[in-house]
C-alpha cells in the first residue's frame, strides 16, 4: 500500500504516565518539523481527543520538557472512546483540525485503542511502548522502565540503612500487577532476600525456610520485594503470614505506589524516547501504520500493535535464576 501524504500529525499521551513521556514527545515534534509536518497536541489522551482538546504545537511548547517527569500533554482514561459513539465525536474533531496520523504513547490499553482507531476510520498510528510496568513485546524496554527500576532501587537502598540499623525484615511492594519486571530487577539490583512475582508462586512456607537460612548465617538485614500483583498476595497480606510463622521478626511493610511513575527519566529513558519519538514520525511517513515502534538490541524495529499487546512478556528465567543464586 502507498503511504498516504500526511500533513499534520497529532501526538497523545494516555493511560498511566510513565518517566520518559515528555521525551517522546519532543522527539516526535522535532522530527515533525524536521519534515515539515505540523504538530498537534491532544491533551488528555483519548477524552482530549473527544472533547475536541487540541491544540497546534511549537517549539515552545517542547522547551525544556526532556527532563520533566510526567506528561505536559496529561493523560487520562476515557470510558466514552470505548463506545462507537465517542469514538466517531474523536475522529470528526480530528477531521476538523486535518490531522492524518496519529502518535500514541502508552500501555497496551491505549495501543488498543489506536489499533481500533485505524481499523475503524482508517487514521495511520504509530505506537510508542509508555509504561513503567515493561510488558509490551516487540521492544526490549519500555519507556520509563528503567527510571521506575532505578527510583525503587534508590527508595529500597534507604530502607536497607534502618533495616540493618534495627535487625528488621521489610517486606517492599513495587508497581507490576500482571508482570514482575519491576520487581526482579530492583530486587536483583537491592540484594533482596527473596522476590515475588505474579509469573511465579513462592509458598510461604518456602519464603519462611529461606528467611530462616538466612537467619542462620547472621545476615542483619533482611529485604523481601513484592509485585503488587504477585500470586501470593500484596506485601501486606504476605507479611502477615509470614509473622505469624516467625514471629520473633520485627516485620515492616513499605509500598512503593506510584512515587515509581514519578521523576526526571534517566539517561537511558531520554535516548529511548528519543529514538522511538523520532522512529514514529519516519514509520508514518514510510507508511508503516497500526503499528508499534520499539527497541531491540539497539535497533529500533516496528511491531504490529495488536501482535505487541496480545503477545505475552515475561520475566527472563534466567534473570530469575540469577536472583535466587544472589539471595542465598
Amino acid at each position: 500500500m502507498e503511504p498516504k501524504v500526511i500533513k499534520r500529525i497529532g501526538v497523545l499521551t494516555s493511560g498511566g504516565d510513565s518517566p520518559g513521556m515528555n521525551a517522546a514527545i519532543r522527539a516526535a515534534v522535532r522530527a515533525g518539523f524536521y519534515y515539515n509536518i505540523e504538530m498537534y497536541g491532544i491533551y488528555r489522551g483519548y477524552e482530549g481527543m473527544i472533547h475536541n482538546e487540541i491544540k497546534k504545537l511549537d517549539s515552545k511548547n517542547i522547551a525544556h520538557v526532556l527532563e520533566r517527569g510526567g506528561t505536559f500533554l496529561k493523560s487520562a482514561r476515557s470510558e466514552e472512546f470505548r463506545t462507537p459513539e465517542g469514538r466517531q465525536k474523536a475522529y470528526e474533531n480530528l477531521k476538523a483540525h486535518g490531522i492524518d496520523a496519529l502518535v500514541v504513547i502508552g500501555g497496551d490499553g491505549s495501543l488498543t485503542g489506536a489499533h481500533l482507531f485505524y481499523k475503524e476510520f482508517g487514521i495511520p498510528a504509530v505506537g510508542l511502548p509508555g509504561t513503567i510496568d515493561n510488558d509490551l513485546s516487540g521492544t526490549d524496554s519500555t519507556i520509563g522502565f528503567d527510571t521506575a527500576c532505578n527510583t525503587a532501587i534508590q527508595a529500597i537502598d534507604k530502607i536497607r540503612d534502618t533495616a540493618t540499623s534495627h535487625d528488621r525484615l521489610f517486606f517492599v511492594e513495587v508497581m507490576g500487577r500482571d508482570a514482575g519486571f519491576i520487581a526482579i530487577n530492583a530486587g536483583i539490583g537491592s540484594a533482596a532476600a527473596a522476590i515475588l512475582i505474579p509469573e511465579k508462586k513462592m509458598p510461604i512456607e518456602d519464603l519462611v525456610e529461606k528467611l530462616k537460612v538466612r537467619t542462620k548465617a547472621k545476615k542483619t538485614s533482611n529485604i523481601v520485594i513484592v509485585a503488587e500483583g504477585g500470586k501470593s498476595g500484596g506485601a501486606a497480606e504476605i507479611a502477615s503470614k509470614v509473622k505469624k510463622l516467625l514471629p520473633y521478626y520485627d516485620i515492616k511493610v513499605t509500598i512503593l505506589g506510584h512515587l515509581q511513575r514519578g521523576g526526571a527519566p534517566s539517561s537511558f529513558d531520554r535516548l529511548l524516547a528519543s529514538k522511538l519519538g523520532v522512529a514514529a514520525v519516519e514509520g508514518l511517513l514510510h507508511g508503516k501504520y497500526d503499528v508499534m515502534a520499539g527497541l531491540i538490541n539497539h535497533k529500533v524495529v516496528y511491531t504490529p500493535i495488536k501482535k505487541a499487546i496480545v503477545d505475552d512478556k515475561t520475566v527472563d528465567e534466567d534473570d530469575f535464576r540469577v536472583a535466587k543464586i544472589l539471595s542465598t
